[in-house]
């Protein structure tokens, strides 16, 4: 059996689009959401655990938000969880918000240190690092019909889709193997989250990726 941790965001736990305007977020069900979907593709010989958060951050605190900072947290789901065959991880959407103030190039800065924790940790078999799947989130699309949401993300349209060459250089230099999700998926209607659909293609190119870097009869 091979354990496969996902962590990431609100794109991991499943938010609804339409959702972004109600009293409080809607989930897609289980079996609709990309990690649900890799549940189902890679089979009986894989356990998933699913491990979003919404408005989790690679490693800063939110100011109007308690318990976000991804590097807080990553220990623990670490050591709770191990032995861990690969981590999946897909963080950097938050950190795009106009309250943290940071580039592109320091988004996939905190995303690295991350990936070094993770590739550094005795969380894998035999008490060795897991391996790591980065995956580059998808772009931000536009909010002009939700006032309050472009207010959060003012320069989220341009700089989402700097990430991709960051991402990519960094998990060159960790040797890590890399998917960039924009070619593949686009936000739903409030611009951040994903549809239904987009998360079936998303669960299945990870699958295929999954089974690579993991054959069943490894």
């Amino acid at each position: 059996m091979k354990t496969v941790l996902c962590f990431g965001d609100s794109n991991t736990w499943g938010f609804i689009p339409e959702s972004i305007t109600a009293p409080y977020p809607a989930r897609h069900p289980h079996d609709v959401r990309w990690t649900g979907v890799l549940a189902k593709k890679l089979g009986p010989g894989f356990r998933v655990i699913e491990e979003g958060q919404n408005g989790r951050t690679t490693v800063h605190d939110d100011p109007f938000a308690a318990v976000r900072n991804g590097k807080a947290v990553l220990p623990a789901l670490l050591e709770s969880h191990k032995p861990l065959d690969l981590v999946v991880m897909m963080l950097g959407t938050n950190d795009l918000k106009a309250v943290f103030g940071v580039s592109p190039g320091e988004i996939a800065t905190g995303v690295k240190v991350l990936a070094q924790m993770i590739l550094a940790s005795d969380s894998g078999p035999k008490a060795k690092p897991p391996k790591l799947l980065l995956l580059c989130p998808p772009a931000i699309g536009q909010h002009n019909h939700l006032p309050d949401i472009a207010a959060k993300f003012p320069n989220a349209f341009n700089d989402s889709r700097e990430l991709p060459r960051h991402y990519e250089a960094l998990a060159s230099s960790l040797g890590c193997p890399y998917l960039n999700t924009q070619p593949l998926v686009s936000a739903g209607s409030d611009g951040i989250h994903l549809d239904a659909t987009a998360h079936a293609t998303l669960g299945k190119a990870v699958a295929t990726l999954v089974k690579s870097i993991l054959p069943p009869d490894a």
